[in-house]
């Protein structure tokens, strides 16, 4: 996702409606990720005293936090998936697994392990790894 374009998402996201629909969107990619509580709410960039709004957010109760980092991260996160979906529209498997696999051009990390670790930076980084592979 160009940086133009992830602002032009930011602002989409303005409004509280569309928080509250953002976050039932990202709470089914994590679903489909696998990812447990702890790891959504770190890459989210979340505290975890923040734990119990998750499913509040997944069953779009509450909107998400309108701050930047959280904005940032979550249009990275569906540039990722949207990227995955374009690099393996026949392979619904790998398009979800490809976060849990290790990855040469991660140093053999996984992307989760990236993104978690580094935060927006890794999130950031893992898009464009996808956004290259795609340009091949």
């Amino acid at each position: 996702m160009s940086s133009a374009a992830l602002r032009h998402d930011i602002q989409d996201f303005a409004s509280e409606d569309s928080r509250r629909d953002l976050a039932r969107v990202i709470g089914a990619l994590f679903e489909r990720w696998g990812l447990d509580t702890d790891l959504q709410m770190q890459l989210l960039g979340m505290s975890p005293k923040s734990r119990k709004q998750l499913p509040r957010y997944r069953a779009g109760e509450a909107a998400l936090p309108a701050n930047r980092d959280t904005l940032d991260r979550i249009g990275y996160l569906l540039g990722i998936h949207k990227g995955l979906r374009l690099l393996f529209p026949e392979d619904e498997e790998l398009r979800f697994s490809w976060v849990r696999r290790r990855n040469r051009a991660l140093e053999g990390e996984t992307p989760l392990e990236v993104m978690a670790r580094d935060g927006l930076i890794g999130i950031a980084r893992v898009a464009r790894l996808i956004d290259f592979q795609r340009g091949r």
